[in-house]
């Protein structure tokens, strides 16, 4: 099952300046994070911090581990594909079966043919 995240641009995620942190104390904090699911603590208007709910947190890992075993196997499969490739240029017969492929007619007819699926 995929996850999907949406992850917002720092500039639009709820803020709070470093000054209300130390007046509200985590309690505080922890009440707008509840509220909101993450806060940008500010310094003098700057992002400093960004602070997560757990739950944030975990769907971030997650749906990072699910994009991470998606490449795994998009990059799996196209190393068997290569693999196969490069196991028949190895066969015995290779050499013979490339100069018979050189040595022959070869007719287009009108149409350009590159790859496999063309």
């Amino acid at each position: 099952m995929a996850l999907t995240l949406k992850l917002d641009a720092i500039e639009d995620l709820p803020r709070t300046p470093a000054s209300d942190v130390k007046k509200l104390g985590w309690r505080g904090v922890m009440r707008a994070i509840a509220r909101k699911g993450k806060v940008v603590v500010t310094n003098h208007s700057e992002p400093e911090a960004v602070i997560l709910s757990a739950d944030e947190y975990s769907q971030i890992l997650h749906a990072l581990e699910d994009a991470g075993v998606r490449q795994a196997s998009a990059l799996d499969t196209l190393r068997l594909r290569f693999d196969e490739r490069l196991a028949s240029l190895q066969a015995a017969d290779a050499s013979d079966r490339l100069r018979a492929l050189m040595n022959g007619v070869t007719t287009l007819d009108g149409q350009v043919k590159a790859g496999d699926s063309h």
